[in-house]
């Protein structure tokens, strides 16, 4: 009884969760935490990491230090889906926090995020590149110090004339946009789940 009573003062005042088991993936999806960025562009991370989540009957619901957890099983692997605390442009933060907890290395590591660069309902798997202008990725390549790790980009298209990148990245989505989102995630979420089962590079020929 006063161990559970524990756990649940530090789940309330965000402490981290020791109860971490091994796992053989990182899948952290990237986005800014607060109501206000909820069904944003740059949150398409988030969204996707959500619904793997569900589909994996995965609960995020651990915390340690900048992140949000569930650990569980997908296509056979022991993974922690992730969505970072922080906000974008300092998801390094988290990356190498949890690298080091659940002693792993970048090569265990698979992010998903939002990219200007890729027209909407587009999907591009790679296992390493630059930043490309994502200052949530360039976070993490400065953080690791390294490009080599795997990452899943989900278009998102270029902003209107009159808007710009800060301001379409953060803005809501249409209704429009919304309905492809759901359809590219989950193509998206079906990509993560055969790169587990089979291997990444299987994936990227399948998927891109």
């Amino acid at each position: 009884m006063a161990k559970d009573i524990i756990h649940k003062i530090k789940a309330l005042l965000g402490a981290p969760d020791i109860q971490m088991e091994p796992v053989s993936k990182l899948i952290i999806g990237l986005g800014n935490i607060g109501d206000k960025y909820i069904g944003s562009r740059h949150n398409i991370g988030f969204r996707c990491v959500d619904r793997l989540a569900k589909l994996s009957s995965i609960t995020l619901s651990q915390r340690h230090h900048h992140a949000l957890i569930g650990q569980g099983v997908v296509g056979g692997v022991t993974v922690a889906l992730v969505k970072p605390r922080t906000y974008v442009n300092e998801s390094g933060k988290a990356v190498t926090s949890l690298l080091t907890r659940y002693n792993v290395s970048p090569d265990d590591l698979l992010a998903i995020y939002d990219d200007m660069n890729l027209p909407p309902g587009k999907l591009r798997l790679r296992s390493g590149g630059s930043a490309g202008g994502h200052n949530g990725v360039k976070s993490i390549i400065e953080a690791l110090g390294t490009q080599d790790f795997a990452r899943i980009r989900i278009g998102i298209g270029r902003p209107p004339p009159d808007t710009n990148d800060i301001q379409y990245v953060l803005g809501k989505m249409t209704l429009d946009e919304m309905n492809n989102a759901n359809d590219t995630i989950e193509h998206a979420t079906e990509a993560i789940i055969y790169s587990l089962t089979e291997n990444f590079d299987a994936a990227m020929n399948r998927f891109n």
